[in-house]
């Protein structure tokens, strides 16, 4: 009764936020209000489990890889497809598609989880499969060092009932085989994924993965790992993949060795999951037909031409995409607001293969603007209103020459109403 009585509250909620535009995780909090059982109840009955997807930055996208390789192989998949990963926003997407009793009624359940709630969240939904892509300088203000943020995902990961899957390259993760080695209680299968030393050395950043300082980690981190699924070479939106013997080639949903990475993660956890049932014909195709994930590398149209989203929310996630620019990005719309509390690590941005901006936005578009010019990008215009400058890039349009918006998130639901289209929060699944 208290489950009903919480889906129908949690509904209620969501058809009046999606009235005032969407994109609330409020629904999801009144339902875990009325039934703090909610989500435990909801996952318990999904016959293939729950998989759990962690990291500081690429969690969206490999649960959006890993989501259509399933379904690429036959599977009903239940996902948080925009990003709300704390237990409000797991429940908020859940509300949507799930019918008075809250069960999700798919084959397989893949969550994108932040790390703080990880461990807790691994004890209510018990995940079968836990997915670790990467440690890497984020959200200082909340969690203070990345040392705090490696200990979250690795004891999460212990939690994994079938398989555990970790960075091979990343110095946390690579020791989850160590911290389930010293656990006391069931252990899961330990697996890796990881990027050829060779195609990290041609990256000019590299895959900008923390150090790892905490005691006698020099010992463990050194320690060669055995990789399930390996990236071996990389090139735009290609990708090649060694596994299971033989090679792989795909094509990624957006360009950057951060998503090559990312579909090593995504083909790791199907294999772990599929097992005899995974097929590398129904991988290549299913990553053929994928599209990006909501706002990386997303090309929406605007006007009489297209506009690419990439987002970013720290140091790495700008690095790595920066890097991943090319001449046919076009003009170039830079954006940061109050989203993103603390920006003094953009000074730490090389800035090399970003010429010329075309228009900055944002609360922060001053300061923002300020480090380039001290970097030596140039600067067309600065307008901290996101209408107006949006505005801006409307006059600028050309048939045929994509444009290039590097925005973070809370700008990205911004722009992407601004040019009609509205959250997918606020669309049934």
């Amino acid at each position: 009764m208290r489950q009903a009585l919480a889906v129908f509250a949690g509904k209620v909620a969501l058809f009046l936020t999606r009235l005032r535009g969407g994109g609330s995780a409020f629904p999801g909090f009144v339902a875990l209000k009325v039934a703090p059982n909610l989500l435990s109840r909801a996952f318990a009955g999904v016959p293939e489990g729950v998989v759990f997807v962690l990291g500081s930055n690429g969690k969206s996208t490999t649960t959006h890889m890993i989501s259509e390789l399933f379904r690429g192989h036959g599977l009903k998949v239940f996902t948080n497809p925009t990003g709300a990963n704390l237990p409000q926003g797991v429940a908020s997407a859940l509300l949507p598609q799930v019918g008075l009793s809250g069960l999700v009624k798919a084959d397989v359940a893949v969550l994108e989880v932040d790390e703080a709630f990880a461990e807790d969240l691994a004890k209510m939904l018990k995940p079968r499969f836990v997915l670790g892509l990467n440690t890497q300088v984020d959200q200082l203000y909340r969690f203070f060092e990345t040392e705090r943020v490696g200990k979250m995902m690795l004891d999460a990961m212990a939690l994994a009932r079938s398989v555990a899957v970790g960075n091979a390259d990343d110095p946390f993760l690579c020791t989850i085989d160590h911290v389930v080695a010293e656990a006391a209680v069931d252990k899961p299968e330990v697996r890796y994924f990881g990027v050829a030393e060779n195609v990290i050395a041609e990256s000019p950043n590299g895959l900008l993965n923390a150090k790892n300082f905490t005691a006698a980690a020099s010992e463990v981190v050194s320690k060669k790992r055995s990789r399930h699924v390996e990236v071996v070479a990389y090139s735009a939106e290609k990708t090649t993949l060694s596994t299971q013997g033989s090679l792989l080639d795909i094509t990624l949903p957006a360009a950057g060795l951060h998503y090559a990475m990312d579909a090593a993660a995504a083909v790791a956890i199907a294999q772990s999951l599929l097992g005899q049932r995974w097929s590398a014909e129904k991988t290549v195709t299913a990553f053929g037909a994928m599209k990006p994930a909501y706002g990386r590398g997303e090309v929406l149209p605007f006007g009489e031409t297209d506009v690419q989203f990439v987002m970013f929310k720290n140091l790495a996630s700008l690095q790595l995409n920066l890097d991943s620019l090319t001449a046919e990005s076009g003009p170039i719309l830079l954006a940061i607001d109050e989203g993103t509390p603390d920006m003094s690590w953009i000074y730490d941005i090389r800035f090399e293969n970003l010429p010329r901006v075309e228009i900055i936005t944002g609360d922060k578009a001053w300061q923002m603007a300020t480090c380039l010019a001290m970097k030596g990008v140039s600067i067309g215009k600065v307008e901290p209103d996101i209408a107006a400058a949006v505005d801006h890039m409307r006059s600028l349009i050309q048939p045929g020459l994509k444009q290039t918006w590097i925005v973070n998130y809370e700008v990205t639901m911004i722009a992407r109403r601004l040019i009609g289209f509205g959250e997918l929060e606020t669309r049934s699944s």
